[in-house]
């Protein structure tokens, strides 16, 4: 049974950088012509990647496109504040993160480029620590009071900050955060090990996130679903981190069902990110029209209960 949408978000980190301006319009095109609406994107996107070293890129190749399609009605857009770099390459010592001013500036910053008046979905990228919670809470709770974001969420931030957040925007009636975004796939690290490549150390899903967002009532995101493709390519090592029994014993029954419903490894991830109980949005980038319809098919699947069983269940 097939969905109107693809439960997915189309990852854009890399448009307007490593990915050109041409082949990331193209791929945005497909989206929307396949039924795409959500489109997760960052200020901070990619100042790694740029000669400037700051970011702004993948906003503005983003808005340039609604712009010339006319495609803002057809989207929903979502956005981040608090990882961009304060001077050129500065990243991780000199980022902007989460106070007042900082946040009110980067969103308009944010809104030009993206050519739109407000943005679906506006994230905290990252904790600061130099931020009361209650501060934060209040600031992107005043965004959703200026209509400049429709809803609010954090992303790379510990359980507990989500949980004391919401207490306080509770207490003065405030818009809440209502979504959680953090690093999820069927392979899991051992928790004492540190993933190579994610730079936050709040960043992994876990238990408690999910916990959280089941009683709460949160929508719960994943970035890195697909670990950067090492499921289909095997001269991409996973990093050391999942080299656990674990490991083994999953791919071996993620291989199986791929082969007995004819789709790829990748695909019986997303779709079985879906079908958790709370279902986890993939955020997935993709290189090509071909990857982006895939990645569409897969999120319009339903898994077997007999494949959900056994891939949930596997130690």
């Amino acid at each position: 049974m097939a969905d109107a949408h693809p439960r997915m978000a189309l990852g854009t980190m890399h448009f307007g950088t490593r990915l050109p301006t041409a082949q990331s319009r193209e791929i945005l095109d497909a989206y929307l012509d396949l039924g795409g609406v959500w489109i997760d994107t960052a200020n901070c996107y990619a100042f790694w990647g740029s000669e400037t070293g700051l970011g702004g890129q993948s906003e503005t190749v983003i808005g340039q496109w609604l712009a010339d399609r006319g495609a803002r009605d057809q989207v929903r857009l979502s956005t981040k504040v608090g990882a961009e770099p304060t001077r050129p390459h500065g990243f991780p010592d000199a980022v902007e993160g989460l106070g007042k001013d900082t946040v009110n500036r980067a969103i308009r910053d944010s809104l030009q480029r993206l050519q739109t008046e407000s943005v679906d979905l506006y994230w905290a990228h990252m904790e600061d620590r130099e931020q009361p919670v209650s501060d934060v809470a209040e600031t992107f709770g005043e965004l959703v009071d200026q209509g400049l974001a429709t809803r609010i969420g954090l992303s790379n931030h510990p359980t507990w900050y989500a949980a004391a957040a919401n207490v306080h925007a509770q207490q003065r009636s405030a818009a809440r955060f209502s979504a959680l975004q953090l690093r999820e796939s069927y392979l899991h690290p051992r928790p004492d090990v540190q993933v190579e490549g994610e730079d936050h150390p709040h960043g992994m899903m876990t238990i408690e996130s999910k916990d959280l967002a089941e009683r709460c009532g949160l929508d719960l995101w994943a970035y890195t679903p697909l670990l950067t493709g090492a499921y289909e390519h095997p001269e991409r090592p996973l990093p050391k981190a999942y080299e656990h029994p674990g490991t083994h014993g999953r791919l071996a029954v993620l291989r199986e069902w791929a082969d007995r419903l004819a789709m790829k490894p990748s695909q019986i991830v997303l779709a079985l990110l879906n079908a958790q109980q709370p279902a986890i949005t993939p955020i997935v980038g993709v290189s090509s029209v071909a990857q982006l319809a895939e990645a569409v098919e897969a999120t319009r699947f339903t898994l077997p209960e007999e494949a959900l069983e056994e891939l949930n269940t596997v130690g």
